[in-house]
């Protein structure tokens, strides 16, 4: 099989435009001999300086990119990522609507479903358009005067600059959906507030825990990434929002968990009525199991798809196993792979990856 490397330094568009069109008629043989299409390509890029890929072409860039992607345990359903052409959408007001179309369709009434949405690439002399936000969802950080965050630390820089450009801010609570900071070639910066009906929360109770619900924990349900670049036979595509669904431990182990984040464990322990006086006593772990329990029973009462880590490191397993029998690497990065919790009982902790880059991708602005 074709396997695309990240181009050494100085390598021209033509040469990756040429990689990409071989790899993609090489992994669809329906497509025919690939010898029209790169005299298509390089006189495009003679006469534009460019070129734009076909529908089917800029599938297979999203599908590998996500195939691709070293830092994600959930791989093995790459083929069925959905793939939304929206590269005819100029303005901010468009991207915005999009990308709320976006997260109603891949909510999908609770049936998560895996979504990219495609907007224009960069090209010579314009950049593309770009969302600034991490994620398509992310809850505000509002510093107080004595130091402190009420809701997300993680946000707190994006919260501020909203508000210096006019986003009046939300009601004040724990988890206020920030709205989307659109940027497209020859307008400003706009602000777009997500509208409540498109956020899907899931509220997090507990199964044997009465007081958990006490807590007024929730999460979105749809974590749709839009701070990455889509890069594809030397096209970059500064916005193209993705989703998979979540595993529990990204909620539980993470963003409710870390202690730049929603910090909770002390509370859940002190709740439990555990000893926090030393950590031998693992009150941070007893409480860790309990949260992702409460995350996990959560989605799943209220009908969001959601995995845990031991079935997504078993499925990552099988992926690897399909990728072998097609005679192509899988990149991984292990500390990624590895779940946040438990990792040394599930079987991606027990071996080796190949931590390469390979094409397409999805790579950080």
């Amino acid at each position: 099989m074709t396997e695309v490397t990240v181009p050494a330094s100085g390598q021209s568009l033509e040469d990756e435009a040429e990689a990409f069109v071989r790899q993609f008629h090489d992994e669809n043989p329906g497509a025919g001999p690939p010898g029209r299409r790169l005299e298509e390509v390089r006189r495009s890029i003679g006469e534009h300086g460019t070129y734009a890929h076909t529908s089917a072409e800029l599938a297979h860039a999203a599908r590998v990119a996500w195939r691709n992607s070293k830092r994600c345990i959930g791989r093995l359903y790459w083929r069925n990522l959905v793939v939304r052409d929206r590269r005819h959408v100029t303005t901010a007001e468009g991207v915005y609507l999009e990308c709320v179309a976006h997260l109603r369709q891949a909510f999908a009434h609770g049936r998560i479903r895996p979504m990219i949405t495609v907007f224009a690439p960069a090209a010579p002399g314009r950049a593309g358009p770009r969302i600034h936000n991490e994620q398509l969802i992310r809850y505000a950080g509002y510093r107080r005067d004595d130091g402190t965050v009420l809701g997300d630390p993680r946000n707190v820089a994006l919260t501020e600059h909203v508000m210096k450009l006019g986003w009046p801010g939300g009601p004040g609570t724990s988890f206020d959906p920030l709205p989307l900071l659109v940027e497209t070639p020859g307008e400003r910066p706009r602000l777009f507030d997500i509208p409540v009906e498109s956020v899907h929360e899931v509220p997090i109770g507990h199964p044997g825990l009465p007081w958990f619900g006490e807590l007024g924990l929730r999460w979105h349900a749809v974590p749709a990434i839009s701070c990455m670049t889509l890069l594809a036979g030397g096209l970059r595509y500064p916005a193209a929002p993705f989703n998979g669904w979540y595993m529990g431990t990204e909620i539980g182990a993470r963003n409710l968990a870390d202690d730049d984040r929603y910090a909770m464990l002390p509370e859940i322990a002190r709740r439990m009525g555990l000893s926090t006086a030393a950590p031998r006593t693992l009150w941070k772990d007893r409480a860790l199991v309990e949260l992702n329990v409460a995350v996990l029973w959560s989605f799943q009462r209220s009908g969001v798809t959601m995995s845990d880590h031991h079935t997504e490191a078993e499925r990552f397993m099988r992926h690897l196993e399909r990728e072998r029998r097609a005679g192509r690497r899988v990149p991984a990065e292990w500390a990624w792979i590895v779940p946040p919790l438990s990792g040394a009982a599930t079987p991606v902790f027990h071996r080796h990856y190949d931590d390469v880059d390979l094409l397409p991708n999805f790579v950080h602005r």
